[in-house]
C-alpha cells in the first residue's frame, strides 16, 4: 500500500500526516530571541514542552537566553514505531500522538506533556478511555490529603483545580489525562501520575477522542523513522538507564523499518551522547529517491 506524507507542519493544529510503521513528521526552525524572553515562555508560545526546549538547546541559559540569538524550535518527531489507533503517549520524550481510527491511519497531532515525577511516576501499558468530563471537580486521594492537609475535600472547577478544565480517564485507577492551571509544568516530570497537557490543547483533544479510545503508554527513549530516503535516528535522555544496550536497540529498530540501511555509527555514537531528542539523519536508505 502506497502512503503519502501530507505536506503540512506540526506546527498547525489541525495538521493530518498520513504515516507509515516510523515516519519523521513535522519541521524544526530557528525562532530569534528577544530581549526578556525565556525558554519556559517560549516552549509555551511555540506549543512545545519546556524540556524540550531545553533539551533541543543545551547551552542556552534558560532564564536569560541570549537576546537577538537564535533558538531551535524542535517541531519534528518521529512517530512511535507501530504506534496504534488512538493516542499513544511516550513518556521519554514526553509527548502524545493522536492517530485516527480507520482503514489507514493518519497522525492528527502531537502534544507535549507532563507526566509524573519520580517515585509517581506514569505508568506504562494498555489502557482506554472510560471517562470524559468537561469542568471537573477534583477530590485529592488521601495521600495528597496527607501532604497537604489545608486541602479542602473536594475542589469545584474553577482556576484553582489542578485537572484544568478537562479530564479524560483512563482504565488505570486513578490516571488520567487533564488540563491544568499550571502550564509551565508541561514538559517536565511533575505530576503525581497523571498526563497533563496545556488548557489549549486539552480541549482540543477532548473534542477529538471518545470513550472506549485505546491509549498505550509507552517509554521509548531510541526511535529510528524515515523521510525522504533517509533513515532518522531520535535519542532523548535516559537517566533511568532504561535502553541499557543502545546499539543493540537501535539495530533492533533498523531491523524491522530498513534492513538493508547501511548506518553512519560514528554519527549514531554522537547523537547518543549528546541526546537533545532532535532526529537526525544516520543513513540513505536503498533504493529510495
Amino acid at each position: 500500500m502506497v502512503v503519502w506524507l501530507l505536506p503540512l507542519l506540526l506546527v498547525v493544529p489541525s495538521s493530518v500526516f498520513a504515516i507509515t510503521s516510523a515516519t519523521l513528521v513535522g519541521e524544526n526552525f530557528y525562532q530569534l530571541i528577544h530581549p526578556g524572553d525565556t525558554l519556559i515562555e517560549l516552549a509555551r508560545r511555540h506549543g512545545i514542552g519546556y524540556g524540550t526546549l531545553i533539551n533541543a538547546n543545551p547551552t542556552i541559559d534558560p532564564w536569560q537566553p541570549p537576546a537577538d540569538s537564535e533558538i531551535l524550535i524542535p517541531r519534528a518527531a518521529i512517530v512511535p514505531y507501530q504506534a496504534p489507533a488512538g493516542i499513544t503517549i511516550n513518556l521519554a520524550e514526553q509527548r502524545l500522538y493522536l492517530i485516527r481510527e480507520g482503514r489507514q491511519q493518519t497522525l492528527i497531532n502531537v502534544y507535549p506533556i507532563g507526566i509524573g515525577r519520580e517515585g509517581r511516576d506514569t505508568p506504562t501499558g494498555y489502557n482506554q478511555v472510560v471517562t470524559m468530563i468537561a469542568n471537573p471537580s477534583w477530590t485529592p486521594p488521601p495521600s495528597w490529603r496527607a501532604e497537604h492537609p489545608q486541602l479542602p475535600a473536594v475542589i469545584p472547577p474553577g482556576p484553582d483545580n489542578p485537572l484544568g478544565d478537562y479530564w479524560i480517564g483512563l482504565s488505570q485507577k486513578h490516571i488520567g489525562l487533564h488540563g491544568t492551571n499550571r502550564p509551565f509544568g508541561i514538559g517536565r516530570q511533575v505530576s503525581s501520575g497523571c498526563i497533563r497537557l496545556y488548557p489549549e490543547d486539552i480541549q482540543r483533544l477532548f473534542e477529538r477522542v471518545h470513550l472506549g479510545m485505546a491509549v498505550m503508554i509507552i517509554d521509548q527513549p531510541i526511535k529510528l523513522g524515515h523521510k525522504e530516503g533517509q533513515l532518522y535516528l531520535e535519542a532523548h535522555p535516559d537517566p533511568a538507564n532504561r535502553v541499557v544496550a543502545a546499539i543493540e536497540e537501535i539495530l533492533r529498530q533498523r531491523d524491522l523499518i530498513a534492513p538493508q540501511a547501511d548506518i553512519d555509527w560514528q554519527q549514531v555514537r554522537l547523537i547518543l551522547e549528546q541526546r537533545t531528542g532532535v532526529p537526525q539523519p544516520v543513513s540513505a536508505l536503498p533504493n529510495q529517491p
